[in-house]
């Protein structure tokens, strides 16, 4: 291979190297944080986690008000207006008496003892009074980072496209390194081999 030749192959590759590089930064660091995570779920959630809310008490609540289905459908038409209900079920939760409205974006789920609330969806629960006071909202950690992780971004949109790109990114990043590591190498080794013959 003439020199010039080796010279423009070289920058060629240190420049997609380096821009490889950069653009997928973002990615492998999600992909290296939600990693870790799914390896010490329960250390990384012990850091980031608030204590739970205390669902007790419910029990003592000075103003109880039975749950009902219209309540549950009022408050699902209310959060998710353009949506169907998808199901309506009588079961307990948190093992407590409760109604549950599921529509595509999410979940009513309203206690039968007082009237308490919870809207539920793929990445969080706001917990809420009878009179609509939150009490408390709760973030699924292992939910985001099971989809970052899976999809590098936090929507059904893009698929798995984001985390495709990065892992053929990751690839080409992985062997243009190599080959730039090697080049100057089997140049010497070139010279040594030339020198003995």
């Amino acid at each position: 291979m003439k020199p010039a030749t080796r010279a423009t192959i070289l920058k060629t590759l240190r420049t997609l190297h380096g821009w490889l590089g950069v653009i997928i930064m973002p990615w492998v660091l999600i992909a290296g944080f939600t990693g870790f995570y799914l390896n010490h779920k329960q250390a990384v959630l012990s850091v980031i986690e608030p204590a739970p809310y205390d669902e007790a008490q419910f029990d003592t609540w000075p103003d109880p008000q039975e749950g009902t289905l219209t309540q549950a459908l009022k408050l699902a038409a209310q959060n998710w207006t353009d949506e169907r209900v998808s199901t309506i079920e009588e079961k307990p939760y948190h093992n407590r008496p409760a109604i549950i409205v599921t529509k595509p974006s999410g979940q009513i789920i309203v206690s039968k003892p007082t009237g308490h609330y919870y809207i539920k969806t793929t990445f969080r629960r706001k917990t809420f009074a009878p009179d609509g006071t939150e009490l408390d909202s709760k973030i699924y950690w292992g939910s985001i980072f099971g989809w970052l992780h899976a999809r590098g971004w936090l929507g059904t949109r893009f698929g798995t496209w984001l985390m495709d790109i990065t892992s053929l990114a990751l690839i080409a990043f992985a062997l243009s390194g190599m080959f730039l590591w090697w080049m100057p190498r089997a140049k010497k080794f070139a010279r040594l081999v030339r020198r003995k013959a």
